[in-house]
């Protein structure tokens, strides 16, 4: 009978290091076979850890998050269009009212889409542009029209321009947006200040080619077709195949047909095995989740009696996914910047978070105060709770008892910015790959070495013999 282990059954054997600083250590990797990130960091597409405001600050700090798929395709599609349109260099298609537009639906425009400044325009052609700025001293009845600044007045530029060029125009001319134009005056884009100094101030996030933020989204094995097309539709970075047995024939044909249909990447999982990963490398994946029982809020093991410790996991999927050249994510029972490290030691190019990352200002969910603590709520998505929600949004009446729990639901302390949580966990991440005597993720897993370790060396691990402050 094989022995499985976890994170806290070893630790990394320390190696010569010529590092100086832990700044010189890359943290870059891959998510899936076409998809870099600056940092290895997932949030999970869990419902309370992931929507548009936690994806946004995961792609902002070099990571990527994944949505989740607990809503409707509409709801979800929305989240996605709110992170691609959060910043980028080119606003490939901003958002445009009529001329004849009244003020009412000028604001209305503004406050559900979240942003300040509206393009007019006449048959896709640039009239003007709307600020909140210029709507401030406007009465109802006024239209847009009344209301722009008109296109003789503004400055434009064209399709094409780059990145200086854009940064000078709008220094010289002391303006904050940037209307790109074609020769026949057909609006091709938009460019603000405030993207072109997210660029500046943020040189680590996640973007895609058109500089926007990364984002991934979930789907499900069932009525996965429609809700696949949209997320498409609405530029999705990465679809990721969410089913608790990604073993299995309905995760492996609805990649197949996936692939057939859309040129996107795909992240499958979970499995916990050498031949699961393998047979959906086969079938097409552009990544494998690893993971089958590890999270804080699973029971998938105590339900079903069936798992692999997530080291041992890891370590297996990656023998054969590095064949293939395919990343894997290590999904589950990362506690620590040091469960973080031994996973990407052991051959996974990221960790997707969950209950570190669910009590953060970003994650979905108000704050509670629980004895006298501030906490936030998260559930598993297999747990009564989530399905229940599924279902009633589905419109499904069942018994409580039609439903067999594989989570369940519980608090996690609350921890502030999710921007401070990464700093922390990718600050340990780099000490780590410097203990390995490495300076990246790619030298560490040539260079690591596990050891074994007893209860007693568990214990001496962390604090002790003292009273903490």
């Amino acid at each position: 009978m094989k022995t499985g282990i976890t994170f806290d059954d070893v630790l990394l054997v320390p190696k010569k290091s010529s590092v100086n600083s832990r700044k010189n250590i890359s943290v870059k990797t891959r998510l899936t076979k076409n998809i870099v990130l600056n940092n290895p960091i997932v949030s999970s597409n869990m419902d309370t850890v992931t929507e548009s405001e936690m994806a946004i600050e995961m792609a902002r700090n070099g990571g990527i998050g994944i949505i989740h798929r607990f809503n409707s395709v509409e709801e979800q599609v929305k989240m996605v269009e709110e992170v691609k349109r959060a910043e980028g260099l080119i606003i490939p298609n901003p958002y445009c009212v009529n001329l004849d537009a009244s003020l009412e639906e000028i604001k209305s425009l503004m406050k559900a889409k979240k942003v300040h400044s509206l393009l007019v325009s006449g048959t896709g052609k640039l009239q003007g542009i709307i600020t909140s700025r210029d709507i401030r001293f406007y009465k109802n009845g006024n239209t847009a029209q009344e209301i722009m600044t008109p296109r003789e007045k503004l400055i434009v530029g064209k399709p094409g321009i780059s990145f200086e060029e854009a940064r000078e125009l709008l220094d010289k001319n002391r303006i904050e947006k940037l209307p790109l134009v074609d020769s026949e005056n057909n609006i091709k884009g938009l460019i603000t200040s405030k993207d072109i100094l997210n660029q500046i101030n943020r040189p680590h996030a996640s973007l895609d080619t058109h500089g926007r933020l990364l984002v991934g989204a979930a789907i499900g094995v069932k009525d996965y077709i429609v809700r696949a097309e949209s997320l498409v539709a609405a530029d999705v970075d990465v679809l990721i195949i969410d089913i608790a047995h990604g073993h299995s024939d309905l995760a492996i044909n609805t990649l197949k047909t996936l692939k057939e249909k859309f040129e996107v990447d795909i992240i499958v999982g979970n499995v916990a095995t050498s031949e699961g990963t393998e047979a959906l490398i086969r079938a097409g994946a552009d990544g494998v989740k690893v993971g089958v029982g590890p999270g804080s809020i699973c029971i998938t093991r105590i339900v079903t009696g069936s798992g692999v410790p997530q080291l041992t996991a890891i370590l297996n999927c990656a023998l054969v996914a590095k064949k293939f050249n395919v990343p894997i994510i290590a999904d589950g029972g990362v506690r620590t910047s040091g469960d973080i490290t031994k996973a990407l030691a052991a051959g996974a190019s990221t960790v997707m978070l969950g209950s570190v990352l669910a009590g953060t200002d970003e994650s979905p969910g108000e704050l509670l105060t629980k004895d006298g603590r501030r906490v936030k709520i998260i559930r598993g998505m297999a747990g009564y709770g989530a399905n229940m929600s599924k279902r009633e949004r589905e419109n499904v009446r069942s018994e409580v008892f039609d439903i067999v729990p594989e989570g369940v639901e519980g608090m996690v302390p609350y921890r502030g910015s999710v921007k401070d949580i990464i700093k922390q966990l990718v600050g340990g991440l780099q000490s780590g790959i410097s203990y390995c005597g490495s300076t990246n993720i790619i030298e560490m897993q040539a260079n690591a070495e596990f050891i074994r370790v007893t209860g007693s060396g568990k214990r001496e691990s962390g604090s002790h013999d003292v009273s903490k402050i």
